[in-house]
């Protein structure tokens, strides 16, 4: 399909997908939304690559939130079914295998912190803003921020930032575990590649089996949970990777994996 809204690049076993609306600071509307959900198919069957960064195009924004301007006369059904939208592509990404990394600049506001947040983690420029400001549209947040805000940053610091509509700096949002590092804006992209080409270093089905007992070991209880990383754990030594790297480990040379 030909993107009109988004750019996808691909190199070194990483892909880089560019939210690409810089006129409207990369605002999330039905289309973009699309070709989003897309490019995730793509990546997810896609054996070359191992790792997607998610950025924004442009200087100004990473993703400002969603189009305003689209949503403003939706009807109570249109918006619930564009929240639907959302809350589908967003899943797709949190639950795809293969690891994503949010690269933030600029704007990062209601659809564009959500987007952020579906990602396995999240790099910051010193420039990236970021809030939950719909409560001053009169609206909820509607692509998972009312969930996902809670169980990263927990659950008072969540509700003051969805109560209040506050934008808060990088350094904050470091401080409250919302990213994991704030870089220069000139060293942004290149230390989420730095980041994605270590985790490409790795052995991938374990990579993958680590983000999928992580994420449903984080939607049930602990016993469950524990079961969850049994699974996981047992299934690796059914790979190649685990022979090799333990073989590796032994000889005191470093591992060649081949993702098997």
């Amino acid at each position: 399909m030909a993107f009109q809204n988004v750019i996808l690049e691909k190199e070194d076993r990483i892909a880089v997908l560019y939210v690409n609306r810089p006129a409207a600071l990369n605002a999330l509307n039905k289309d973009t939304l699309v070709e989003i959900k897309a490019v995730v198919d793509d990546i997810k069957s896609d054996a070359s690559i191992d790792v997607m960064i998610v950025t924004g195009g442009g200087d100004k924004a990473f993703v400002a939130g969603a189009d305003i301007a689209y949503m403003q006369n939706m009807t109570a059904m249109e918006g619930r079914e564009f929240g639907a939208i959302g809350q589908a592509v967003f899943s797709a990404i949190e639950s795809m295998e293969k690891p994503v990394i949010a690269a933030v600049h600029g704007f990062a506001l209601g659809g564009g912190c959500e987007l952020a947040m579906c990602c396995d983690f999240r790099i910051a420029s010193t420039k990236a803003k970021f809030g939950q400001p719909e409560v001053g549209l009169g609206i909820t947040p509607g692509f998972g921020g009312t969930q996902r805000l809670p169980r990263l940053v927990g659950t008072g610091m969540a509700k003051q930032l969805l109560f209040t509509a506050d934008i808060i700096d990088a350094q904050e949002a470091l401080r409250v575990g919302l990213v994991n590092q704030v870089v220069q804006p000139e060293e942004l992209l290149n230390t989420a590649k730095a980041i994605a080409k270590r985790i490409v270093s790795k052995a991938q089905v374990a990579v993958r089996l680590s983000k999928v007992a992580a994420n449903e070991g984080m939607q049930v209880d602990i016993d469950r949970a524990m079961t969850i990383e049994a699974d996981a754990f047992g299934l690796c030594f059914a790979t190649a990777d685990q022979k090799e790297g333990m073989t590796a480990f032994v000889e005191k040379r470093k591992a060649n994996f081949t993702g098997k």
